[in-house]
């Protein structure tokens, strides 16, 4: 058996339209022929995302915490994100609460190594990237039905859960982006679509599981645990605002507009 890297038809779920995959190397084996490829962080990339969209924020997605990421902010004239535990008050962070009492901005480059990441790297790959978490997930599921209902064919869909990081780089599959991931599926499926792989399949059901209590089983998690500690419980809080963002980021010439 072939492995997901050598591009083997398993691997990337090629017979169906609405698949699932994780992490940055997932993620480009799945989009392979696919339109459309959705990135999901809700802890906390994808949620910070929405919140800015609503704020009419465009946000460069940056791979990196360092001389780089102050490059791209120069090169784009845009305000940089600084380390969630470092910023002060005012200034903006990972943290979407940050962006609620921030001054305005027009853009913003927001680094992380998870869902900023593969965005960064699916940027240019042939399908159409956008942004989605738990807040916006039917927005997202909403414009993807619009698109296939436009097209002369019926798009291929590309779902990403991104994943956090064990201290050796590699990926930890997060219970959350499976939730986010199931969530934009179980809203494509409410809309018609049909024919899920099954491991979307399986994130549809994970999510109808803890659906009607998101915030509890967020703030449960490995990740809004460890968030709850650093004192940023607020950020589990926003990430769990189910449906209460309409935009949906689109990411175009490297910049993620709603």
């Amino acid at each position: 058996m072939g492995s997901a890297t050598d591009q083997h038809p398993v691997g990337t779920q090629a017979r169906y339209p609405v698949r699932l995959e994780w992490g940055p190397v997932g993620a480009a084996v799945v989009s392979d022929g696919c339109e459309f490829a959705v990135v999901v962080d809700v802890l906390s990339f994808t949620t910070t995302l929405t919140v800015a969209c609503d704020l009419g924020i465009e946000v460069v997605p940056c791979p990196w915490r360092d001389q780089r990421a102050e490059a791209l902010a120069c090169e784009h004239d845009a305000t940089l994100a600084v380390g969630r535990t470092a910023a002060s008050t005012g200034q903006v962070s990972l943290s979407p609460g940050t962006l609620r009492g921030a001054e305005p901005m027009r853009r913003l480059v927001l680094p992380s190594p998870n869902g900023s990441n593969i965005s960064s790297r699916m940027a240019g790959i042939g399908a159409t990237v956008i942004g989605a978490s738990l807040r916006n997930r039917t927005a997202a599921a909403t414009w993807l039905t619009q698109q296939a209902n436009s097209a002369d064919r019926a798009p291929q869909i590309a779902v990403i859960a991104a994943g956090e990081r064990w201290p050796d780089q590699s990926l930890r599959p997060a219970i959350e982006d499976l939730w986010g991931a199931g969530a934009v599926i179980r809203a494509l499926v409410d809309q018609g679509w049909e024919r899920l792989s099954p491991e979307a399949d399986a994130a549809m059901h994970c999510f109808d599981a803890v659906s009607n209590d998101v915030a509890t089983a967020l703030h449960h998690s490995a990740g809004g645990v460890e968030l709850d500690d650093l004192g940023f419980s607020e950020d589990v809080d926003i990430a769990a605002e189910l449906d209460q963002s309409s935009s949906t980021p689109i990411l175009l010439n490297g910049i993620y507009t709603s």
